[in-house]
């Protein structure tokens, strides 16, 4: 069954991409042709927004999985856990930093870490860098720069807000589970880290294997969340949206919402979250930024297959929480 949701979800998405592209080459004549000329020109914007977000995060898509797929070859996480310190407190600092050196997207970043509490790394340590690593790293900074060319200081305020929510999130977590394995102690039988049988000893072959892999995954959630992107903008009523977006209180809760659902990867959810610019606060697409990176549909269901069921809840009720409160705090007085 899951076998065959993933085989309907591929095809979904190589049908979809592959849509867009013969509107993309074909729109006038169909405009002009008489048999078409009922339909509305919102479904024509539609491919416009699609393919001017996926033409932008290609690029950064590309070099994402490219440094992550570098990185599972060739780094080991032995070496990840050689520079945190040992004391509980300090080495929260150095752990939501890790994603400069190693920038690895949310999409491969819980087996990782899983791996790496396994192996002693303290849990609340592991939290702090499976939610920081995918904002703070240097391919998303160049992804949300470029993408937010015109306010360069949201690429910053991204990384700030990210490495804070964090940083708080891990010392909660410390508190609440100090002392407890938060790992399942028993694997299911349906339970399976994702990944396939790839020719070892070669690390370069190995690297393209990883990179062809995650590139796959990873397009398949840019395409879906370009695609409702695209459709919320262009059939959303304008007035409605834009009672919503200038709320500084209920915009950020709504964006975080959205960026739940896309499950975009951060490698490129920089240009999602640019084409709402014109008709959401700042704040709330600082929001967005920062909480899809750390929490969304793919990783909730990754989270709850290596994660005791207590623990992943505990955490999905205050990362939100945790994230929105930075970034109203954001608003008010770091703006």
């Amino acid at each position: 069954m899951t076998y065959l949701i993933k085989l309907l979800k591929d095809i979904f998405c190589i049908l979809l991409f592959g849509l867009f592209i013969f509107l993309f080459l074909f729109a006038e004549e169909i405009k002009n042709n008489s048999f078409f000329n009922r339909i509305p020109s919102s479904f024509f914007n539609i491919n416009t927004i699609f393919l001017s977000i996926i033409l932008e995060a290609i690029p950064f898509i590309l070099l994402g999985v490219f440094v992550s797929a570098i990185i599972q070859s060739f780094v080991s996480e032995n070496a990840i856990r050689k520079v945190l310190p040992r004391n509980a407190y300090l080495a929260v600092i150095p752990a939501a930093l890790l994603g400069i050196i190693f920038p690895i997207c949310e999409c491969a970043i819980i087996p990782v870490v899983r791996r790496l509490i396994k192996k002693g790394m303290p849990s609340h340590v592991g939290v702090v860098f499976m939610l920081s690593a995918p904002i703070i790293n240097p391919v998303v900074y160049a992804s949300t720069y470029f993408a937010f060319k015109s306010t360069p200081y949201i690429a910053n305020a991204r990384m700030l807000v990210g490495f804070i929510s964090s940083i708080i999130i891990g010392l909660i977590i410390y508190r609440q589970f100090k002392g407890e394995n938060i790992l399942k102690t028993k694997e299911e039988g349906h339970h399976h880290e994702h990944h396939h049988h790839h020719p070892k000893g070669n690390k370069f072959l190995e690297t393209l294997y990883h990179a062809s892999d995650e590139l796959f995954d990873t397009g398949k959630y840019l395409f879906i969340g370009a695609f409702l992107a695209s459709l919320f903008q262009a059939f959303l009523d304008r007035n409605v949206l834009l009672s919503i977006g200038t709320s500084t209180s209920l915009a950020p809760v709504v964006m975080m919402g959205f960026a739940y659902v896309l499950s975009v990867c951060s490698s490129a959810d920089a240009f999602v979250a640019s084409s709402f610019g014109s008709t959401f606060t700042e704040g709330s697409i600082l929001a967005f930024l920062v909480f899809g990176p750390m929490i969304d549909i793919k990783n909730t269901l990754m989270l709850f297959a290596y994660f005791k069921k207590r623990f992943v809840l505990f955490l999905l009720l205050v990362t939100p929480i945790v994230v929105y409160l930075s970034v109203y705090i954001f608003q008010l007085f770091l703006k």
